[in-house]
């Protein structure tokens, strides 16, 4: 994998929390959703707002790529002041036998700050602590480490980014908020719109409300069959953010 670019946005326009089939003759099941500030919560804790999760085939055969974003609405003023939190704990969440539990977990932290900061990735592993508020760190060794904004490999096929990348997802969220304006954000132009729904439908065209703005992604690509079980194909992908 030579490059982590996440565009063309057509290809990452979806949010893929559920994947199917991802050997050699892959067949993709999809749960589309996103979240961008969708809380007063995370509006206000924006380094734990996590965007979108996305898996898809690699590169390769027998490869996966998965992506992790947060913290919505980074403007290009901001890009590079904006860092990954020191204090949170990222998490891929994997379940190889289809009961909903993860069986395996993809951890991934960070250290420092600024343009100095690095980044930890250890897994998959076993969870520590299963669940969604499982926020213990895994004692192994980690798998990958190095300086952010870098592409980071290991030794067993696992390569790394973590870093700014143009959020890849479209939405008009400005007529999402006239038509559901309990959601929307309490400060900000956002918030301005009426409290009262002013809309039922979306626009068409849509204007993609996030373009131009960057998130802090973390995408990984490692071997598919270091997250499969005994051959099985079927595997269920869902992130988290924990403090």
């Amino acid at each position: 994998m030579q490059d982590f670019t996440l565009a063309p946005r057509a290809r990452l326009a979806f949010a893929v929390l559920a994947i199917a089939g991802l050997g050699t003759a892959s067949v993709i099941k999809l749960a589309r959703g996103s979240d961008h500030q969708d809380t007063p919560d995370v509006e206000l804790n924006p380094a734990a707002d996590m965007t979108d999760v996305y898996a898809f085939p690699g590169a390769s055969p027998g490869r996966t790529v998965l992506v992790l974003n947060s913290w919505a609405f980074i403007t290009p003023a901001q890009t590079g002041n904006t860092y990954f939190d020191p204090n949170l704990l990222y998490q891929f969440k994997i379940d190889d036998n289809t009961d909903g539990v993860e069986d395996k977990v993809i951890q991934i932290t960070f250290n420092g700050s600024g343009a100095d900061q690095t980044v930890e990735v250890r897994g998959p592993v076993a969870p520590p602590v299963p669940g969604a508020m499982g926020n213990q760190v895994a004692k192994v060794a980690p798998a990958v480490t190095g300086r952010i904004n870098t592409v980071l490999s290991s030794a067993d096929g696992v390569q790394v980014f973590a870093g700014w990348r143009d959020d890849p997802f479209f939405i008009d969220l400005e007529q999402f908020f006239r038509i559901l304006p309990d959601r929307k954000p309490v400060t900000g132009p956002l918030a301005q719109l009426p409290d009262a729904p002013t809309a039922s439908a979306f626009r068409n065209p849509g204007i993609d409300y996030v373009k131009g703005f960057n998130v802090l992604s973390i995408v990984i690509e490692l071997p598919t069959a270091q997250l499969t079980a005994g051959g099985n194909a079927k595997i269920g992908v869902w992130g988290a953010i924990s403090r």
